[in-house]
């Protein structure tokens, strides 16, 4: 691997020669929550060349959420005193129609807070006069944990255990983006822990079939500016392909776990923040496990897909819009006080961009 000073002078050559080649700005996309972190965290947004620009995509799972989801989960919460909702902890925060899961908890609703999907299968176990649901939100990164979970609920027969799933897939959200006239997207620096599961060539068929840079990176310094010179110099010589400079991803991927995930779910068509809903972009359980299936098990009420007033989140995680572009940021929305799902996520683009480039009450320009 290149020093961090031999990967600023790989990037700053090849965007000279893509400016001399007529490119008067080079707008790549971090699909990855986790990268959109690293970057704010580590100050490297501002060693970038002026032409150059990193974007947020829709790569942090609380922040695609649709709010219809979040109301419904809501709901549960405040109007079935026999359930126990369990959910990864960034979900707690993010407001809706009736408030959030915390004020829900606060109230009296029964809301736990657990670190892995086996956790909510354990706890379905020691209650068993109660209905435990697991919001299940991620990618393919945790989606087979959320399989294995309701494997291990069927094998032990715990029938109070459901899943109200909203995972989703990357890649028909990486088309659907590069389908949006107003969306400029010149490369993707794709997801490390999604592509361990999907592996490298995964992202092929969109390298070809849109003529975009897709490059798999790690998530520290030296990683994701080796990220952003291969994708500058694929574009650079008109190139583009799928490829990775993160060792721990494969071309295959892990086939186990795309198995264990192919066995339990199925692709189908969900909603996303401000993207709408993309087919075959979601995952339902397949029929052998459909009573684990929350929607199946408890009738909810039907809840309509919106944005948040004022708040650009979604416009944020397709690249339209920095946060800072908000009129909200930093005033009514910061993260003691969220309005949109980007300021509560450990992994929103407004969080971070907060936390990390946030300097002096202005924001550091790109």
């Amino acid at each position: 691997m290149k020093t961090i000073p031999e990967l600023r002078q790989e990037i700053d050559r090849q965007v000279d020669l893509l400016v001399r080649a007529g490119r008067q700005r080079i707008q790549l996309m971090e699909v990855c929550g986790t990268h959109t972190v690293a970057l704010a965290r580590g100050g490297l947004l501002d060693l970038m060349p002026k032409p150059l620009r990193l974007v947020s995509g829709p790569g942090c799972p609380v922040c695609v959420t649709d709010q219809s989801y979040m109301d419904q989960a809501v709901w549960l919460a405040q109007n079935r005193p026999d359930v126990t909702i369990a959910t990864y902890g960034d979900m707690l925060r993010v407001p809706g129609r009736s408030g959030s899961l915390e004020e829900a908890r606060a109230a009296g609703a029964q809301v736990q807070v657990v670190y892995a999907a086996h956790e909510a299968v354990e706890m379905a176990r020691q209650n068993t006069k109660r209905q435990v649901v697991f919001l299940a939100v991620g990618f393919e990164t945790t989606t087979p944990a959320t399989a294995l979970a309701i494997e291990q609920a069927r094998r032990l027969n715990v029938t109070n255990f459901s899943v109200f799933t909203a995972h989703k897939l990357v890649l028909p959200a990486m088309r659907a983006l590069l389908s949006q006239p107003d969306i400029q997207i010149d490369g993707f620096l794709c997801p490390g822990h999604v592509s361990v599961i999907l592996g490298y060539k995964a992202y092929e068929d969109l390298a070809r079939d849109f003529h975009r840079p897709c490059v798999v990176a790690g998530f520290d310094e030296e990683q994701i500016l080796a990220g952003v010179a291969e994708i500058c110099r694929q574009l650079a010589t008109g190139q583009p392909q799928a490829c990775s400079v993160y060792s721990p991803v494969s071309a295959q991927g892990n086939t186990v776990a795309q198995k264990i995930l192919a066995d339990v779910f199925h692709p189908a068509d969900a909603p996303w923040r401000a993207l709408g809903v993309i087919p075959g972009s979601g995952l339902e359980l397949n029929e052998a496990y459909a009573d684990f299936d929350t929607r199946r098990r408890i009738e909810m009420p039907p809840c309509e897909s919106y944005e948040l007033p004022g708040c650009r989140c979604g416009e944020v995680i397709c690249g339209r819009c920095l946060p800072t572009d908000c009129p909200l940021f930093a005033k009514a929305c910061t993260p003691r006080s969220p309005v949109g799902p980007c300021m509560v996520s450990s992994e929103g683009s407004c969080a971070a961009y907060y936390k990390y480039r946030w300097r002096g009450g202005k924001a550091a320009k790109l």
